[in-house]
């Protein structure tokens, strides 16, 4: 008996006329900007401090990013002949992309700041209660003794939101 192998992906099949070579661009950048909606809703949300309702856009986030990929893929593979056939809408497409990217890296600061704020305040919730929970003694020099690993209380945070 044979082994049935995993059906492999199938490689994209790069475009070969500029007809399909303008549908392409136009599918990309409506990816684009369908993306780039839901990541600028969430660069919102985040900013106004509503994470819960910016975890919910997860899923759009997902299967537009998904789809993304597969059109970018699909952009590589027919690179050579779009150059070649149509680099007018090859270069429309590479600008697209580079404000695309500018908004995605606006969108990962925003992220990478609410991470760190987020952070700073659990480490001082945490320092508090540590502060609270540690007995004020004092070394026979007059210095305040160094707390005794028994005396360090752990804190337990919350994932869900």
């Amino acid at each position: 008996m044979t082994q049935m192998q995993p059906q492999q992906a199938a490689a994209p099949q790069p475009v070969t006329s500029p007809a399909d070579a303008r549908k392409l661009a136009n599918s990309l950048i409506e990816v684009m900007d369908a993306l780039l909606a839901v990541i600028e809703r969430e660069t919102e949300l985040v900013r106004a401090g509503k994470i819960p309702e910016a975890m919910k856009l997860e899923r759009d986030k997902n299967d537009w990013t998904r789809r993304y990929i597969v059109a970018i893929t699909l952009v590589k593979a027919s690179q050579p002949y779009m150059a070649q056939a149509t680099p007018d809408l090859l270069g429309g497409l590479h600008r697209h992309h580079e404000v695309f990217r500018a908004m995605l890296q606006v969108n990962l600061t925003v992220l990478a700041t609410a991470h760190a704020v987020s952070e700073g305040i659990v480490r001082g919730v945490n320092a508090e209660v540590q502060r609270r929970n540690i007995p004020q003694t004092y070394t026979a020099y007059g210095k305040r003794a160094a707390p005794g690993p028994k005396n360090l209380t752990p804190i337990a945070v919350s994932r869900s939101l």
